[in-house]
C-alpha cells in the first residue's frame, strides 16, 4: 500500500522541531556556544569548534548521484535520509549540506532541503534567507567591486589597466540581464565607463574561499590573495592591494561559522556555504564538515550534481586541500532517471520498460566506476517511487550486482529513517573495512592543462580536450607564476558527461571543448569553462516564483 505524502512545505510545516539547544546538546554542543537565530536554528562559535580540533574523526560518507535529469534523482533527500536511518540504528550521525540560493528557488529547481519526510528544518528559512550567509557573501563581494571603481577614479594608483579588470559583480538571482552590462555611465562624475557583469553569488570566489576557509585568519588570506585586475604590464593587482580583505573579513565574520538545523527526525545537521556544482566545487564548508568530523562517529555530506562533478570536485579539491578521507561512497540513482537515460521521454517514464531502464544503466555504470578511481568504497540507493516495477528494481539491482556493487532500493521519502535501515548499515559495513587507499585523481605537480585534460579523458571518457593557444599560454603563465600545484575546477553542464545537455546516457568519441580559464587564487583552484555554461542563469519560460506566494494566514505556499 502507497502511503499518501503530503506536499514538501506541508510535511515541514506539520512537523514538532525541538529547540535548536536540545539538537545540539545531542551532539555535545552546549547552550553558551550557539549563537542563536530564533528558536530553531543557530550558528556554532569559534571557541567551540577550536576546542574540539583535538578530537578524532569519525567516518565521512559522501552522497553523489548519476547525471541529474527532469526525471529527479534525489542526493540531498537521499543525503538526509541516510543521516536518518544511521541515527535509526544507534549510530552517532551528523549531516551536512549546502545552503539553497535564490536562484533555483524561484526558478527551475525550487529549494533543497530534501523532501517528503526526508528534509531539514525550518525548511521554509532554510530555501529563503536562512541566517544571512548569501547576503554577506554578496555584500563583501560587491565592496570589492566598489572599491576597484573606487580606486580608478581616484587616479588609480595602482596603475589597473581598466581593460583587464577580471572582477565582476554578484547577486543571488537568476538574471540572464546582468550577464554583460556596462558600468559608469552619466557622466565623469559617476566614474570611467566600462565593460562589466554579473554571476550568481554561488559561483562567486568569496562563496569558495569561505567554504574552504579553515578559520578566521585563513579567510582573510584567501579573500587578499584573490587577483581583481591587472596592470599595463600584464601584472596582478590583489585584493590585499586594495586593502580590500580586512572590511570583506568582517562581513563574513559570522557567515563563516556553521550553522546548525535539524531532520524532521530531530538529528542535528549542519548546512553551510553553497557554491554550485557546475560553475564552482559544489560542496558545503570545510569548517563544517571537520566541526561535525568530530561530533559524530559519521559525517553525512552530498557533493553537486552528478558524480563527475561534485564527486570529483569534492575529492580532488576539498579532500585534497581539507586533509579529508572519506570512507564511502553512495550513488544515488532512480529508476525513471535510468529509463529516461534510456531515451524513454518525461511523460511515459509511469510505465514499466525495462529495456529502457537496463538502456540507460550505463550512465550509472561510468559513475561507478569514476568513483572507484579514487580507491573509495561505494553503494548505489535506489531512491524510489511508487511506480516502479519489481521487474524494474531487479534489473537495476542485477546491473549493479555485475559491476561489482550492491543496489540497495531506500523508501525515506515515504517513510524516513524507517525507508534506509538497509542503506546505513551497508555504510557502517564499508566504513569498518576502510578505505586507505583513498587518493585524488591526478597529483598536484601535474600541469594545469595536463589536469584539465585528465579529467576529461578519466572521467568524461572524452577523447580530448580543444583550446584556443592563448588558452593554453595563460595556463602556461599561472604555471611560472606559481600556481601549477592548484587543482582546477571544471565548469560545464550537469546535464551530461560531455558540454551537450542532450547527450544523456555514457557517450564516447567527443572532444572537450575548453571556451576560458580563469584562476581563482584565493579559493586556490583554476576554473576551466566549457562548451556554453554561464556563471549567470537564467529563469526559465515558467520560473517556480510565478506560484510562490503568502495564503490568507501569512504562510509561505508554493515553496517545493
Amino acid at each position: 500500500m502507497v502511503k499518501v505524502v503530503g506536499s514538501d512545505i506541508d510535511v515541514a510545516r506539520a512537523a514538532k522541531l525541538q529547540s535548536i539547544e536540545k539538537v545540539a546538546e545531542k551532539v555535545g554542543i552546549s547552550e553558551s556556544q550557539l549563537l542563536r537565530f530564533g528558536p530553531h536554528k543557530a550558528k556554532v562559535r569559534f571557541e567551540f569548534i577550536d576546542e574540539v580540533q583535538s578530537r578524532p574523526d569519525g567516518h565521512l560518507v559522501l552522497v553523489t548521484a548519476i547525471s541529474p535529469t527532469p526525471a529527479g534523482e534525489g542526493k540531498t533527500t537521499t543525503t538526509v535520509g541516510l543521516g536518518d536511518g544511521l541515527n535509526r540504528i544507534g549510530e552517532k550521525a551528523i549531516i551536512c549540506l549546502r545552503e539553497p540560493s535564490l536562484g533555483p528557488c524561484f526558478g527551475m529547481k525550487g529549494g533543497a532541503a530534501g523532501g517528503g519526510y526526508a528534509q531539514v528544518v525550518p525548511m521554509e528559512d532554510l530555501n529563503l534567507h536562512f541566517t544571512g550567509d548569501f547576503h554577506a557573501i554578496t555584500s563583501a563581494h560587491n565592496l570589492l567591486s566598489a572599491l576597484i571603481d573606487n580606486h580608478i577614479y581616484w587616479g588609480n594608483e595602482l596603475d589597473i589597466d581598466t581593460r583587464r579588470v577580471t572582477w565582476r559583480r554578484v547577486l543571488d538571482m537568476n538574471d540572464r540581464a546582468l550577464r554583460e552590462v556596462v558600468t559608469s555611465l552619466g557622466g565623469a562624475a559617476n566614474g570611467f565607463p566600462a565593460l562589466a557583469g554579473f554571476d550568481i553569488t554561488v559561483a562567486s570566489e568569496v562563496m569558495a574561499i569561505l567554504c574552504l576557509a579553515k578559520d578566521r585568519k585563513d579567510l582573510e588570506k584567501r579573500l587578499g590573495d584573490m587577483i581583481v585586475a591587472y596592470r599595463r604590464d600584464r601584472s596582478p593587482v590583489y585584493c590585499r592591494d586594495l586593502k580590500a580583505d580586512g572590511a570583506m573579513t568582517v562581513l563574513l565574520k559570522d557567515a563563516l561559522m556553521p550553522n546548525l538545523v535539524q531532520t524532521l527526525e530531530n538529528n542535528p545537521a549542519f548546512v553551510h556555504g553553497g557554491p554550485f556544482a557546475n560553475i564552482a566545487h559544489g560542496c558545503n564548508s570545510v569548517m563544517a564538515t571537520r566541526t561535525a568530523l568530530k561530533l559524530a562517529d559519521y559525517v553525512v555530506t552530498e557533493a553537486g550534481f552528478g558524480a563527475d562533478l561534485g564527486a570529483e570536485k569534492f575529492f580532488d579539491i576539498k579532500c585534497r586541500k581539507a586533509g579529508l578521507t572519506p570512507s564511502a561512497a553512495v550513488i544515488v540513482a532512480t529508476v525513471r532517471a535510468l529509463k529516461m537515460n534510456g531515451g524513454v521521454k518525461k511523460e511515459d517514464l509511469g510505465t514499466e520498460n525495462v529495456a529502457a531502464l537496463e538502456k540507460g544503466c550505463v550512465n550509472l555504470g561510468r559513475h561507478l566506476e569514476n568513483v572507484r578511481k579514487f580507491g573509495v568504497p561505494t553503494v548505489v540507493a535506489i531512491n524510489h517511487f511508487s511506480k516502479d516495477t519489481p521487474a524494474e528494481i531487479e534489473a537495476l539491482k542485477r546491473y549493479v550486482a555485475a559491476q561489482g556493487s550492491e543496489a540497495i532500493v531506500c523508501k525515506h521519502w515515504q517513510d524516513g529513517s524507517e525507508g534506509t535501515q538497509e542503506l546505513a548499515q551497508k555504510v557502517v559495513e564499508l566504513c569498518a573495512a576502510g578505505s586507505a587507499a583513498f587518493k585524488p585523481l591526478y597529483p598536484e605537480g601535474l600541469g594545469l592543462f595536463e589536469k584539465i585534460e585528465t579529467i576529461a579523458r578519466e572521467i568524461y571518457r572524452a577523447e580530448g580536450v580543444v583550446a584556443d593557444q592563448k588558452i593554453r599560454d595563460q595556463l602556461k603563465q599561472w604555471e611560472q607564476a606559481g600556481y601549477g600545484h592548484l587543482p582546477v575546477c571544471m565548469a560545464k553542464t550537469q546535464y551530461s558527461f560531455t558540454t551537450d545537455p542532450n547527450k544523456r546516457g555514457a557517450p564516447t568519441g567527443f572532444s572537450l571543448p575548453l571556451r576560458e580559464v580563469r584562476l581563482s587564487a584565493g579559493a586556490g583552484f583554476v576554473v576551466g569553462i566549457c562548451g556554453e555554461i554561464m556563471t549567470m542563469p537564467g529563469l526559465p519560460r515558467v520560473p517556480a516564483a510565478e506560484t510562490i506566494r503568502l495564503n490568507e494566514k501569512g504562510d509561505i505556499e508554493g515553496l517545493f
